[in-house]
C-alpha cells in the first residue's frame, strides 16, 4: 500500500454505516437494559420492553454531549479538561465513577486526577460504552479514535482499566469502517492498549476460548473468574468488554445471535448489547440490522442523563438516529483533515487497499500517549512547549506533609529550531513552600522529535492547611508572550 495515498470512503456509504451504528446501539441498549446488573447467565431470545420506542440509555446520552462539545469547540480543543467541564455543566447522574469524577473536579482536581483519586470505580464500564462518537468521527483511524476516547475516559477513570477499555473499543470500531474481519479489528484494538493490562488479558482469553471451541457459557465463566478480584467481579470493564467480544466472535456475523450471546453473559447487559449492535452496524451498514428489530424500537432517541438547560437546550440535541447521524457525519471531514488523517471522505467510490488492516495496525501507537496514563499525572499544552506532570503520591496531603512534583517539558518542534530560556515561578497558598529550579534552558535541535528536560520540585505543606490548596507553576519563555500555567490542587 502506498502510504501517500489516502483511504477513500464514499460519503453516502459512510453515512449509512454511521446510521446503522446508532440504530444498533439503540437496539442493544433497549434489549439489554431490563437485565442490567443481573450477574448470572441469562436466557433471553429478544426484546422484553414494549414495542414502538427505545429505552433511555446513558451509553448514548453522554455521546450527545460529546457531539455538542465537538460542534462548539472543534477537533483540536477536545481534551480531558474540556470534557470535564461539559460533564459538570450538562450531565446529571452521579452514579459510581460519574459521581466520583465530578466530585473530584468540584474539589479542584483536573483530569485525569479527577478519575484517579479515591476512585474504586476506575476499572468500571462508564467510558467504553460511549466510544462510538469518536469512532464515527475518525473512521478508519483507530489511533485517532483511541486518542479522543482516552481524553474522554480520563475524566472519570484516570489511568484505570476503564480508560484502556475505551481505547480498545474506540479503535476496534474505527477500524471496522474499513476492515471487515472482526478478528483483525480486535487485533487493531489490542494494539492501542498495554499488553500487560487486565483489559488485554481478558480479550485474549475470549479469543482463545473461541479458537479452542470452548462453549460460550464456559468461556463467559472463565472470563468472570479471571477478573473476580476487580470490583468483586462486578461492573468491571475487562469482563464486560470481553462479553461483548464473545458475542461478536460466537455470533459469527449474525446480528441477532451476537446480540443475544452478549446479553446472556449477564452483568452490564445494556452496555454489552449496545456495543455489539453498534459495532455490527459499523461493520455491515443498514443491511446488517434486522428489519423487524429496527421497526420494533423505531428511530427515536430517548435521553435520561442530560441536563437540558444552560446552553444545551432540548432543541440542540439530536432527537433521532437520523439527525444524530447527519450531525456526526458533518463533523468527520473536519476531524480527519485537521488531524492530517490518511482517510478521506469523497463522492467517489470507496478506495480501500487489500492490506488496509495491516496498514492501520502499523499506525497504532499506544506508546505515544501511554506516558500520560500513569496514576496521578496531568498533561498541559502551550504554543511553545507541552508538559507532563507527575505527582509522587495522591493529591490528598496532610499538614507538614510534602509532595514531589516531576515536570517533563517538551519543546514544540513545529515552531522551528529555537532556544528557549524558561523562567519557572510558583504561586502558592499561604504557608506552603517549594524547593526546585527557578529556570532552565529548553532546546529543540531535531525536527523529527521533541527535546525534553526534567525538572523536579518538592512542595511542603504548613501546619494548618485548607480543604483545597491550589499551587500554580508558571512557565514562561523569555522573549515570548504566552506562559503556561500548571495548576496542582492538593486536598487537605
Amino acid at each position: 500500500m502506498n502510504r501517500k495515498t489516502p483511504i477513500k470512503l464514499n460519503y453516502e456509504k459512510f453515512r449509512d454505516h454511521v446510521y446503522a451504528c446508532w440504530i444498533g446501539k439503540n437496539i442493544g441498549g433497549t434489549m439489554g437494559t431490563p437485565f442490567e446488573g443481573k450477574r448470572e447467565m441469562q436466557d433471553i431470545s429478544g426484546f422484553t420492553s414494549a414495542p414502538g420506542k427505545p429505552l433511555p440509555n446513558d451509553d448514548l446520552d453522554l455521546q450527545l454531549v460529546w457531539l455538542h462539545a465537538m460542534e462548539s469547540a472543534g477537533p483540536k480543543a477536545i481534551s480531558a479538561s474540556l470534557l470535564g467541564e461539559y460533564w459538570l455543566s450538562f450531565i446529571g447522574p452521579n452514579w459510581n465513577e460519574y459521581g466520583i469524577g465530578k466530585n473530584n473536579m468540584r474539589r479542584g482536581l483536573i483530569p485525569p486526577l479527577s478519575g484517579d483519586h479515591d476512585n474504586s470505580w476506575k476499572n468500571s464500564n462508564g467510558a467504553w460504552i460511549r466510544t462510538e462518537v469518536w469512532a464515527c468521527m475518525a473512521p478508519g483511524c483507530p489511533d485517532l479514535a483511541a486518542s479522543y476516547a482516552i481524553e474522554d475516559a480520563k475524566v472519570d477513570h484516570g489511568s484505570g482499566e476503564g480508560t484502556f477499555a475505551a481505547a480498545f473499543v474506540a479503535a476496534m470500531q474505527s477500524a471496522a469502517f474499513v476492515v471487515k474481519d472482526i478478528n483483525k479489528c480486535i487485533e487493531i484494538g489490542l494494539a492501542e492498549i498495554p499488553d500487560d493490562c487486565r483489559m488485554a488479558d481478558s480479550i485474549r482469553l475470549a479469543l482463545k476460548c473461541y479458537a479452542d471451541k470452548v462453549p460460550i457459557r464456559e468461556a463467559r465463566n472463565m472470563i468472570q473468574q479471571r477478573n473476580a478480584d476487580i470490583g468483586d467481579g462486578w461492573f468491571e470493564a475487562p469482563s464486560n468488554v470481553a462479553y461483548a467480544i464473545l458475542g461478536l466472535l460466537y455470533g459469527e456475523g449474525d446480528f441477532k445471535k451476537s446480540m443475544i450471546y452478549a446479553i446472556n453473559c449477564g452483568d452490564d447487559t445494556d452496555c454489552t448489547g449496545a456495543t455489539v449492535g453498534a459495532t455490527l452496524g459499523i461493520l455491515g451498514g443498514s443491511n446488517a440490522i434486522p428489519t423487524d428489530w429496527k421497526e420494533y424500537i423505531g428511530d427515536e432517541i430517548v435521553t435520561i442523563s442530560i441536563i437540558k438547560g444552560h446552553h444545551l437546550t432540548s432543541n440542540r440535541l439530536p432527537t433521532s438516529c437520523v439527525e444524530l447521524t447527519e450531525r456526526v457525519v458533518a463533523q468527520a471531514p473536519g476531524v480527519l483533515s485537521i488531524n492530517n488523517a490518511y482517510v478521506e471522505l469523497t463522492n467517489e467510490s470507496d478506495l480501500i487497499p487489500e492490506d488496509v488492516g495491516n496498514f492501520i495496525y502499523s499506525r497504532c501507537n499506544f506508546k505515544r500517549i501511554s506516558s500520560q496514563l500513569k496514576e496521578y499525572t496531568m498533561h498541559f499544552d502551550s504554543p511553545l512547549f507541552y508538559a507532563n506532570v507527575y505527582l509522587s503520591d495522591s493529591p490528598a496531603i496532610s499538614p507538614l506533609d510534602e509532595r514531589k512534583i516531576t515536570v517533563y517539558v517538551h519543546s514544540n518542534y513545529e515552531l522551528g529550531d529555537i532556544l528557549q530560556n524558561i523562567e519557572a515561578r510558583w504561586w502558592l497558598p499561604d504557608g506552603f513552600t517549594v524547593e526546585g529550579r527557578s529556570g532552565f534552558v529548553l532546546t529543540n535541535h531535531d525536527i523529527h522529535g521533541d527535546a525534553e528536560i526534567t525538572v523536579e520540585y518538592l512542595i511542603k505543606a504548613p501546619e494548618k492547611i485548607a480543604i483545597s490548596n491550589r499551587c500554580v507553576l508558571e512557565l514562561c519563555a523569555l522573549g515570548r508572550p504566552t506562559p503556561m500555567y500548571i495548576p496542582i490542587t492538593l486536598l487537605g
